[in-house]
């Protein structure tokens, strides 16, 4: 298999100079001597305006000469070469490509939509031009399959009640994810010379079909956590109480009270609403 191989051409500013000398000179000539003697120079001049090759800024072209591998040129200037060479331009510039939203279900079996945003450039030419068929339909397929199988390694989420323990998910590691997009890619791409300057994920939902249930099941989750840190606070509060009117001696409380205090306190912290103050008139055993 061929490698990449970089060339230089003859100065395209001063082969102009010649092609033009042989063209116009040569027309010239046959007018003022009325000779077709120098016809076959005029038609040289005339083949070799056809070996001029403009190369700008962050593009290359890969020349073939009858469908042979010559070589690529990547400096930007204007060059001359044989005229039946054939160029093909590639951009070395960098890509973005922004995939469709695909649905594909995560590792949990659940339905998302999902798609990637791409930032991609050639950095080798013969690869590009040679090893696939077309190197930019090459990475929109490879992107979408990519994608297919990085949303079947994670769960969008992490639920506690389908015992998923996983630190990595779709949702919240988009560091992790994006990194092992990127090396997905890079292996797929290598194949056309594609370098993978970025990858990460552009768009995450649940699909619509299940997206209303998902939603109240996170918020459902978040309440219980909300109310498992009250509850936990309120117990530590409790404590805090007890311990405090025990060592200043305030009151003394046998266990009934105590437990009367601690169901009291446990209603005003854990309760939605404020309490409302109810006034004893009379003693503690009323």
């Amino acid at each position: 298999m061929e490698a990449e191989k970089i060339i230089k051409l003859t100065n395209g500013y001063l082969m102009l100079l010649i092609v033009l000398i042989l063209f116009f000179g040569g027309i010239t000539i046959s007018i003022v001597q009325e000779t077709p003697f120098y016809i076959p120079i005029i038609i040289i001049g005339f083949i070799s305006f056809f070996g001029f090759i403009l190369v700008n800024p962050n593009t290359s072209k890969v020349i073939l000469l009858f469908g042979k591998y010559i070589g690529t040129i990547k400096q930007n200037g204007l060059y001359w070469a044989n005229p039946f060479y054939t160029k093909k331009k590639i951009s070395l510039r960098a890509s973005n490509f922004d995939s469709e939203r695909l649905k594909v279900n995560d590792k949990l079996g659940n339905p998302i939509m999902i798609s990637t945003i791409l930032v991609w450039r050639v950095t080798n030419t013969y690869k590009a031009a040679f090893d696939v068929d077309n190197y930019e339909n090459f990475v929109r397929v490879q992107t979408d399959a990519a994608v297919r199988k990085l949303a079947s390694m994670y769960p969008y989420d992490n639920f506690a009640d389908e015992g998923t323990t996983e630190d990595i998910t779709l949702r919240s590691s988009v560091n992790e994810v994006s990194e092992a997009l990127e090396k997905e890619l890079e292996e797929r791409l290598s194949i056309a010379g594609i370098e993978v300057l970025e990858a990460r994920i552009g768009y995450l939902a649940y699909a619509q079909e299940i997206a209303s249930a998902m939603l109240k099941r996170q918020q459902a989750t978040a309440i219980v956590a909300a109310r498992h840190k009250i509850v936990e606070g309120a117990v530590s509060m409790v404590e805090m109480a007890l311990e405090e009117l025990g060592k200043k001696n305030i009151v003394e409380l046998d266990d009934e009270r105590k437990a009367a205090m601690v169901s009291n306190l446990m209603v005003i912290l854990c309760g939605d609403k404020e309490a409302s103050p109810v006034l004893n008139t009379g003693t503690l055993n009323n």
